[in-house]
């Protein structure tokens, strides 16, 4: 058992009050992101000083005091002082190089606004947030785990117009019952991933699908007047799509990741850099459709919740090329090949599935050598493999095999 913070998200259906109320406060937090955000990017540009949340947070308390930004105090000053710790840890992220420069919060974007323990009040199913008399009417789609206390909760209102509740809870995790299936994962934009077992999980392409009414949708956005409600309702029509396509593939993705974590003790995939991928603006669409990165990261965590490993092979690994019979490593092969002969030992390979094999061999291999593998991904230079070469022997047709260090 181990102790993990897990979110649990729900709808609600606020009432015109509390809709009002909510509105107030997700521009208030903007308004203090975006204020906290300047003044950090002035203090450091213009004056060469490093500003902290301790120096916001006494600023905001000035700042209220202020005859022109006196209505906020009309909401709940605890979301307030958050939003200046989410700007820290977007700042944090930045210059550990896992996101990018900090950006301003716009107003018609989603929203959101969180509470801590003392902005909320949650007894018997019942949820009553700070500066609200009623209880919000939320849709229970699975209870709460029993003796966890919420520590803190997350409304927040997407581009569709619709309000989302998330508590954050400390519970635990029971870890799968140990298993003996091993799996090599290959992920791809014709299949979404193809076994090393041999089961290929078709892509869904849900964006590709509604993407002719997405056209549609945006064509009669960008008609409309600036400013009027009917360029208002068209925008939340694009959002909608834009919504739907998300929550299904979403679902999907966990569906699947769950079922191969379940399933398998050890997963092996290959690190890839999605981002460096999207540069080729020919695949850019179908491999932002296909959703590799999120994949892989459900895969990470559900792995350390349920005691299952997964491997990470080096990206450079040439599981595409290289033969899972006999180990013979091809030349080249182009990205439109997908099926291969070995010209060693004459097996017939379909590009993925022998990929998905040879991930699973490589990734066994590390896991047995005891090799540290890291979520980061692979090394960032080629290195040299070794592979299986086949040399003929001059006597006969006959051929030998030695182990010889190829390039790759």
């Amino acid at each position: 058992m181990s102790k993990v913070k897990r979110a649990y998200k729900y709808r609600c259906y606020p009432t015109n009050e509390q809709a009002s109320n909510l509105a107030q406060t997700f521009g208030c937090v903007r308004f203090v992101y975006n204020w906290a955000l300047n003044k950090r990017k002035r203090a450091y540009f213009d004056q060469g000083i490093k500003l902290y949340t301790k120096d916001l947070s006494a600023a905001l308390v000035d700042l209220k005091c202020e005859k022109g930004t006196a209505w906020l105090r009309e909401v709940s000053s605890v979301p307030l002082q958050q939003a200046l710790r989410h700007l820290d840890i977007a700042y944090k992220n930045f210059f550990k190089k896992q996101a990018k420069y900090p950006t301003f919060k716009k107003k018609h974007h989603a929203q959101s606004a969180t509470y801590t323990k003392n902005a909320f009040t949650l007894t018997d199913g019942c949820l009553t947030l700070a500066k609200q008399q009623e209880s919000l009417n939320m849709v229970w789609s699975r209870p709460l785990p029993k003796g966890c206390k919420a520590s803190s909760v997350t409304v927040s209102k997407d581009g569709a117009g619709r309000y989302f509740v998330s508590i954050l809870v400390e519970e635990e995790v029971k870890p799968f019952d140990p298993v003996d299936q091993c799996v090599g994962i290959d992920v791809g934009l014709k299949s979404f991933v193809v076994l090393s077992t041999g089961e290929s999980v078709a892509n869904p392409k849900y964006y590709a699908r509604k993407q002719k009414k997405l056209a549609q949708a945006q064509r009669c956005l960008a008609k409309k007047k600036k400013g009027s409600k009917n360029r208002d309702k068209a925008r939340r029509k694009v959002a909608k799509i834009h919504t739907q396509i998300a929550d299904k593939r979403r679902d999907y993705q966990h569906k699947l990741s769950t079922r191969l974590i379940r399933e398998n003790q050890v997963v092996c995939v290959e690190s890839l850099a999605v981002k460096n991928m999207l540069k080729n603006h020919c695949l850019a669409k179908a491999i932002s459709d296909v959703g590799w990165s999120e994949f892989l990261r459900q895969l990470e965590y559900k792995a350390k919740w349920y005691g299952r490993t997964l491997v990470k092979i080096d990206r450079w690994y040439p599981s595409s090329k290289t033969c899972s019979t006999c180990g013979y490593v091809l030349e080249s092969l182009a990205l439109d090949v997908r099926e291969w002969i070995c010209p060693v030992c004459g097996t017939c390979h379909d590009r993925d599935g022998n990929a998905a094999q040879n991930t699973l061999i490589e990734g066994l291999s590390v896991l047995a050598a005891g090799l540290a593998v890291s979520a980061c991904g692979g090394n960032v230079r080629p290195v040299q493999v070794k592979a299986w070469r086949a040399v003929p022997i001059e006597s006969g047709n006959l051929l030998r095999e030695e182990r010889n260090p190829l390039p790759v």
